[in-house]
């Protein structure tokens, strides 16, 4: 089966390679040049854990191919997977341009019955009106279909996360593009991952409650956590027990600075806002937005309490990316709270295993360092922003030698406060007592 992918960021770029991998042949499509001449000398323009021996392995056995020429890509394609991003507008709704660019590409190339697949996390109703606008401008009477095939994906895990699916959603009312979405998908209906199949409109919707629910988890565990703070409990005990009701389970209960990322910001956003349209205010997705808004802040405030004014303060962030094994900094906690205590007249230096290059694209003004101890030099504090390992194990010693004053603030707890106090440290942390 001969299969175009178009976009070639973490959805598509994935999602081409893996399918390519189950020994399709799989052309992926990107505008952006420098992408393509990138991924055509075997490397990738992003970090993912073991994505780039999949791309070289499926090149070298003329199965997967980059390209700018997106006519070319399409001729005689079975199947279009749409990967494009759809970033958030500053009214929070979903931008659809690309989408829309892609959609005439597609209107002008159809010349057989086409299955159109998009991976894009687009708002409900997307579907519907992309066939609708893409027939009215066909230049001939081309049968296609759309499918709503979401992708569920981590950052840093996400060859392994489209290999081993908890599941995999298919929309449409085509029995036709169906039958062709299953044979696409033939190697999990093997190792019985479910299918889930549905309109098209509950497949776009489960996309975006699904990340609004993950969403909701780590804000709920993030306001415990602040909770913990002023009672002095252990917000650690508390997740660990309510984890363990098999109704709520474990996963997403770990407080921190706030999410990140590509994802779950813009799509709890786009949520909010598309249910507008359709007349209803979803009111916990705002207190979603809120509490993370809050979260960020709290970062902030606590370092103030600790420091006083933060005017001429050296302040060194271990950690720029929203999570551990990526480096991507959209929305990442770390950058906002640079930026504030940047505001308030604080010299912010960082230091970030993988996630430097893009932060210095978005904070060129950061103090950028190559390890953990020249960022913590000279420093009044020092915090903890992403869980990176090689974190996990700093000396203290060193540090606590090189630092202006002894302040360790750990936001995501991956210390207990007995070591870090023993090591001479004041030590903060989030919704665990200090003791």
């Amino acid at each position: 089966m001969k299969i175009t992918v178009i976009g070639t960021g973490y959805v598509g770029l994935v999602v081409g390679t893996c399918l390519s991998d189950f020994g399709m042949d799989v052309v992926c499509v990107d505008n952006d040049s420098s992408k393509i001449d990138l991924l055509n000398t075997g490397e990738t323009p992003i970090y993912e854990i073991g994505l780039t021996e999949v791309i070289k392995r499926n090149v070298k056995l003329g199965r997967l191919s980059f390209t700018t020429d997106l006519r070319k890509a399409l001729n005689d394609s079975e199947a279009i997977f749409i990967g494009v991003g759809t970033p958030e507008k500053e009214n929070g709704e979903a931008d659809l341009i690309a989408l829309y660019s892609i959609a005439d590409e597609i209107a002008k190339s159809l010349t057989v019955y086409t299955v159109i697949i998009i991976k894009s996390t687009v708002p409900v109703g997307t579907a519907k009106k992309l066939k609708s606008y893409i027939k009215s401008k066909l230049n001939n009477d081309c049968d296609f279909d759309i499918v709503s095939n979401p992708e569920f994906l981590r950052e840093g895990t996400a060859v392994d996360d489209f290999l081993n699916p908890d599941r995999i959603v298919l929309g449409t009312d085509s029995e036709k593009a169906l039958s062709i979405m299953k044979e696409i998908y033939r190697p999990f209906s093997l190792l019985d991952i479910p299918i889930v199949t549905t309109t098209n409109e509950t497949a776009e919707l489960i996309k975006y409650v699904s990340n609004t629910m993950l969403a909701l988890k780590v804000s709920f565990i993030n306001e415990v956590a602040n909770l913990c703070d002023a009672t002095g409990a252990d917000v650690y005990q508390v997740a660990q027990a309510i984890g363990m009701d098999k109704r709520i389970g474990p996963k997403f209960l770990q407080p921190g600075p706030g999410y990140g990322g590509s994802c779950l910001p813009k799509d709890v956003h786009a949520l909010a806002e598309f249910s507008k349209e359709f007349g209803y205010t979803f009111k916990l997705a705002d207190a979603i937005i809120q509490i993370n808004d809050m979260q960020k802040q709290r970062v902030v405030s606590k370092t103030k309490k600790l420091l006083g004014n933060l005017k001429g303060k050296k302040i060194a962030l271990l950690g720029l990316a929203f999570k551990p094994n990526t480096d991507d900094v959209r929305e990442a906690p770390s950058l906002y709270v640079a930026e504030e205590f940047r505001s308030q007249g604080a010299l912010v230096s960082a230091y970030d295993p993988i996630a430097m290059d893009q932060a210095k694209q978005m904070q060129p003004e950061i103090l950028y360092s190559d390890d953990v101890y020249t960022a913590c030099k000279m420093a009044d504090i020092a915090i903890i922003m992403t869980e990176w390992n090689e974190f996990r194990d700093l000396d203290f010693s060193k540090l606590k030698s090189l630092m202006k004053s002894p302040n360790l603030y750990d936001t995501k707890n991956i210390y207990i406060a007995k070591k870090i106090i023993n090591a001479g440290f004041n030590y903060l942390c989030t919704g665990r007592p200090v003791k």
